[in-house]
């Protein structure tokens, strides 16, 4: 299978990004639609000066879930903590020379988020940070899309899209029926939600499947 690659035009951007002392670029896009891969190319556009810094590492634990009764709409917006979230994106926009920010990550074998397993040297020009919320404007998560430079809503083949979340599913333990109900029961409710956000992002980016890479929608 080919690998996925960026389109010229999204590279330029990219590198046009890195130009400044500190840049933060979102991604958002639907659960399923490959933000992750996405982020981990953009980063890769700019060896050494870029890094991803996923917002799933404020994914609330399992056991704060299950306190909250939660547990069966993990992934829902009022399952993270975008305070903390947004607190983590006003020290990345400020870095200071002498400091290192630790970030969390999210661990999908564990179905947990990992405090500091993300080291952010202050010489990190450009930090990607993907999710599904970053254009919700609701209490608590309102002011995330105000510290990014750029928002790029991804946009893919919603088939595609199933296809990956079932496959997803299963690798991580989800018999294909349980994936299944997982998906009808919260993925796409979850989907509804982030898809009412699109208008909000500063460019769209595409898959295009022939050409196997990602692009700035055609206007």
């Amino acid at each position: 299978m080919t690998s996925p690659t960026l389109h010229p035009a999204l590279i330029q951007r990219l590198h046009t990004l890195c130009e400044q002392p500190r840049a933060l670029l979102g991604i958002v896009g639907l659960p399923g639609a490959g933000k992750s891969t996405l982020a981990a190319l953009a980063a890769g556009a700019a060896p050494g000066l870029a890094q991803a810094v996923p917002m799933d590492g404020f994914h609330l634990a399992q056991a704060e879930l299950d306190r909250q009764g939660s547990a069966d709409r993990k992934g829902a917006p009022h399952t993270f903590d975008p305070v903390g979230y947004a607190t983590l994106l006003r020290r990345l926009r400020q870095p200071n020379p002498d400091e290192v920010v630790y970030a969390p990550d999210f661990r999908r074998d564990l179905e947990e988020p990992i405090a500091a397993a993300l080291a952010v040297p202050a010489q990190t020009r450009l930090v990607i940070s993907e999710g599904n919320y970053l254009l919700l404007d609701s209490p608590g998560w309102a002011p995330v899309a105000t510290l990014f430079d750029e928002i790029w809503y991804l946009q893919v083949d919603d088939s595609m899209r199933l296809q990956h979340l079932l496959e997803r599913h299963m690798r991580f333990g989800r018999s294909r029926e349980q994936a299944l109900a997982w998906i009808a029961s919260n993925d796409e409710p979850n989907a509804r939600v982030i898809e009412a956000t699109r208008s909000r992002a500063h460019h769209t980016v595409w898959w295009d499947s022939v050409a196997c890479h990602y692009a700035f929608e055609p206007r």
